[in-house]
């Protein structure tokens, strides 16, 4: 008798292990300095928390995520097993847009509310600020109130109101989950697929990590519709950093918000 591991179990934990996987490449790939859009002495300065304690914080989040999903799992689980129906691609290709859609929502207007309210930007929200200059494996520092919230909500909400399977989900929050590290990699390079296919990008996001975009580009993981129909959309520069390097530089906004 083989030893199998349901998709449920998988669901749960092959996005945390892409989590550090990927963000081990960026590490490796951080001393690339002609591809920083910080320096390494801006990070070393500007950040307000240790790598030692942003791991730690991760961690926390992602055993919280855990519960949660198995939980999830347990309640929306089917009693009499796997059907044995495939949804065909386009059913898959729909669940996917459908979850982006639903996650980039709540998320959105989540992470807008939190900057808004002075006592949760305070108190949560102004955690994962700590980090001025992000780098990969930060992409899920936050308070453990914020990791309940915006991602661990949000992604029990793209589950259940896509309606794909365990199965589908291993693949789509291990995508969302690249996609994330890769918001906040601090690095630009030739290359990378999510900067030629997604505007909502390492640049675009480090937009909103610095003091002048605060109130700007709160939109994640994927799109950027929200930010352009609702006003909070800043347009930036990517222009080379004398001594190597990029910035991120932006362009005029009107004040409305």
């Amino acid at each position: 008798m083989g030893f199998e591991v349901s998709d449920e179990l998988l669901g749960t934990f092959v996005p945390v292990l892409i989590y550090w996987a990927y963000s081990g490449i960026y590490v490796v790939l951080d001393s690339f300095e002609n591809y920083r859009l910080h320096t390494r002495k801006d990070e070393d300065e500007k950040n307000l928390v240790s790598k030692r304690t942003v791991v730690k914080g991760v961690l926390l989040q992602q055993t919280i995520q855990a519960i949660v999903a198995i939980l999830l799992f347990t309640v929306t689980g089917n009693d009499d097993g796997d059907s044995g129906v495939k949804p065909s691609f386009i059913d898959l290709a729909r669940q996917f847009v459908t979850a982006m859609i639903v996650l980039d929502t709540w998320q959105y207007f989540m992470h807008r509310y939190m900057h808004h309210n002075k006592f949760l930007y305070k108190h949560i929200h102004s955690q994962h600020h700590r980090l001025v200059v992000p780098y990969a494996f930060g992409a899920l520092y936050n308070h453990p109130v914020e990791g309940l919230l915006l991602d661990t909500i949000g992604g029990a909400l793209s589950f259940l109101l896509s309606g794909m399977s365990p199965r589908a989900s291993i693949f789509f929050f291990s995508f969302a989950t690249i996609k994330t590290v890769d918001d906040h990699c601090g690095l630009w390079l030739p290359g990378n697929l999510f900067h030629v296919f997604f505007s909502n990008n390492t640049a675009y996001h480090d937009v909103h990590h610095q003091l002048y975009g605060s109130k700007y580009n709160f939109s994640q993981p994927f799109f950027v519709m929200w930010d352009r129909i609702l006003g909070t959309h800043m347009p930036y520069s990517l222009e080379k950093r004398a001594g190597g390097g990029f910035e991120v530089r932006p362009k005029k906004v009107d004040k409305e918000n």
